[in-house]
């Protein structure tokens, strides 16, 4: 479940905290992938050609995500009433694609040396440039989870989760390095390559799920929708909620749902029980966008030992 009590900003701020740190992404990016193409050139060493065609992708994964926040960001107009959240989630489609092309080419690479090894040079600068690709991989991984903590973004989150896999896997390529250059065995590169490979491919596939299940309307989690029917039932006065439907756009639950009321209710009465349990809902989660439909609760015949029966659940 997701800790709603830290997205206190503003939306505005949100948006800004959002701009701030994909910026950050894509100048990260662009620095690690030239200290990798140098070091590629400097060693030829095949784990290092992973990680160089890693952090391209990253680079265009962060682009992504750098255009998709602000496309995202964007409010609602006359053509896209429910906003254009799902422009992150489509943006990591893109980026899923890209990364498993990735892994494909880099895995047969990796397959092709293992059986004819070449021999590592420069192991001394490729190694060095792991090290400070490790750590400045660490200090964007520590500045995204800052911007998460303040904004709960989606797409940041997305982009947090990808860099640390690469973090992982900048400490694989390592060891390949100093196997190759300075142990002498090529085809441990090689194989620590095709573990990136590998640990690519498994990304990707994760990646194409949660851009699928956003795409294609999946539910929120059964914590939130537990959460979203217990804060609407705080009022004894909705006697249950059913037919609730919830959907992902970016950083915005979509919340639908029928509640009963007594029908004997007055109009005015109804909509302010109604409106009450939105303000409970958004209190939880303050990026929600929520409709609920009052209904007329059926009679309820007195029970017995002839007519009692259990009560609907909470989705009814």
């Amino acid at each position: 479940m997701r800790d709603n009590s830290k997205m206190t900003q503003p939306i505005a701020d949100h948006a800004a905290t959002n701009r701030r740190i994909t910026t950050l992404s894509v100048g990260v990016a662009v620095v690690l992938v030239t200290l990798k193409a140098f070091a590629y050139g400097a060693s030829g060493s095949v784990s290092i050609l992973a990680s160089l065609t890693d952090s391209a992708l990253d680079l265009v994964a962060s682009l992504g995500t750098f255009f998709a926040v602000r496309w995202a960001a964007a409010a609602p107009d006359a053509e896209h009433r429910y906003g254009h959240g799902k422009a992150e989630s489509l943006a990591a489609l893109v980026q899923s694609g890209l990364v498993m092309a990735s892994a494909v080419f880099i895995g047969l690479e990796a397959v092709r040396r293992i059986f004819r090894p070449e021999p590592v040079s420069g192991g001394g600068w490729a190694i060095g440039v792991m090290v400070l690709s490790i750590g400045l991989t660490g200090w964007l991984i520590w500045q995204q989870s800052r911007a998460i903590k303040a904004s709960g973004s989606v797409a940041v989150a997305g982009d947090r989760a990808h860099y640390s896999a690469d973090l992982a896997a900048n400490v694989v390529v390592l060891i390949g390095i100093i196997s190759g250059s300075l142990l002498k065995a090529p085809g441990l590169d090689a194989a620590a390559g095709l573990v990136v490979a590998v640990w690519l491919g498994w990304g990707a596939v994760g990646l194409l799920k949660t851009a699928t299940g956003h795409l294609l309307d999946a539910a929120a989690p059964d914590d939130d929708r537990n959460g979203i029917t217990s804060a609407v039932l705080d009022d004894s006065r909705i006697r249950n909620v059913h037919r609730l439907r919830t959907r992902i756009s970016g950083n915005t639950l979509m919340v639908q749902m029928h509640v009963d009321l007594d029908a004997s209710l007055s109009l005015a009465e109804a909509h302010d029980i109604v409106d009450a349990a939105e303000k409970r809902v958004l209190a939880r989660y303050p990026h929600a966008d929520i409709i609920i439909h009052a209904d007329p609760a059926p009679a309820v015949a007195p029970a017995t030992e002839a007519n009692a029966a259990p009560t609907s659940g909470p989705w009814g």
